[in-house]
Parts: structure tokens; sequence; C-alpha cells
């Protein structure tokens, strides 16, 4: 198709790739993957609870317009921490060095093109590794998605500390707002790996040929 003939879809790919990449970077940092509610009188003092995959925040109602928030970080050394956060961080990680490693291999790949260095197989070269790599690192944040649904699911509990003052098991728990945005993200990054593989260099483009020397 023409349009995959056309170096300015890759640049619209290295868009999405970016927009993707800024958005797993994001969902990182928010707290809202799982909410935990916390209605009964075993936890007066915290009746909400959101869970992260580097931190936990707690919400203390103030008064009828405000909240008083509470967040406690995660570290590797955190016993407490369950498989499934764990795993989840690591797939975020990767995700993260794979979106970004993505993004060199793409740039590199049109500075060859917008430069006229149309060497065919080691420019397509380069945007097949990106758009592979891409791909991987959406499945990843897909993975942590999923992860965590099924944790909401069967409504697992993590053994926070007790200065947290948070109990083993809320009394019904959630999905939270950070979840869309890593499902966009996931989105975002396979459908510019999709694209950047489906890359052809022009027909009419000149390739500079191999001279052997005799």
């Amino acid at each position: 198709m023409a349009m995959f003939e056309n170096a300015n879809c890759q640049a619209a790919s290295f868009a999405l790739n970016t927009l993707g990449w800024m958005f797993s970077m994001t969902c990182m940092g928010l707290a809202e993957w799982r909410v935990w509610y916390m209605e009964s009188s075993s936890a007066p003092s915290r009746s909400l609870a959101c869970i992260g995959m580097w931190r936990v925040c707690t919400y203390q109602p103030a008064n009828l317009h405000s909240r008083k928030k509470e967040c406690h970080r995660y570290t590797y050394s955190d016993t407490y921490l369950p498989l499934d956060i764990r795993i989840a961080q690591n797939l975020l990680l990767a995700a993260s060095l794979l979106g970004l490693l993505g993004k060199v291999l793409m740039v590199t790949g049109l500075q060859r093109v917008y430069a006229g260095q149309l060497q065919k197989d080691t420019t397509c070269n380069l945007f097949f590794a990106s758009g592979v790599v891409s791909i991987i690192a959406g499945a990843f944040i897909l993975i942590a998605v999923m992860w965590n649904h099924q944790s909401v699911v069967n409504e697992e509990g993590i053994r926070f500390p007790p200065s947290f003052h948070i109990p083993f098991r809320p009394d019904r728990q959630e999905t939270g707002s950070t979840v869309p945005v890593a499902v966009l993200a996931a989105f975002l990054m396979m459908l510019s790996g999709l694209l950047t593989i489906s890359f052809q260099l022009p027909s009419d483009s000149q390739v500079h040929p191999e001279v052997s020397k005799v």
C-alpha cells in the first residue's frame, strides 16, 4: 500500500510511540491501579486506599469536602509485596526501556531515510527491530494490566506493615483509573510497532549499491 511506502508514515508511527511511551511512564508512577474501600469498623482511620506498582496511598476523611492523603513508597527489599506486584514492576520497567530502545532505532532509521542514505536492508531492519520491541513493550504493559485485574477479581489481599493502617483485605476493591491509561499506552505502542513493521522503502528511491572490488 502506498501509505506504508511513505516515510511520513514512520514519522506518524514515531509520534504514536512517543505518546505511548509517555503514558507508560506516567502510569508507572500513579497509585490508582487498585482501589480498596475499607468501610468496616476494623479500619476506622483510613476509608480508602489506592494500590499502585510503586506506592500505596491512603485517604482519611477530614471533612465533607477534603481528604487527608498519606503515601508510602515500595522498595525491592520490601518482602510484604505480593508476587503479582513484583512481576508487574519488572514488566513495566522492561516496557519503558524497550519503548525507549524502539524510539532510538526508529529515529536512526528516519535519519537515514530523510538524509537519503537508503541502504535498503539496513534501514528496513532498523524499522523492523523498532516495531518488534514496541510490540513487545505494549504486550508487557497489557500483561501487567491483566494481572492487576485478576488480582482485583480474586479479591487478593496484601499484608502491609501495621504502620500503614491498611487491613490485609478490604471490604471491597475495584480497578483504578490508572488502568485505562496503561491500556491506552499499550495500544499506542503496539499500533506504532505494527505500522513500523509495515514500512517499505519507496520503489523509486535511490538505493546505494554495494561496490565490489575486482
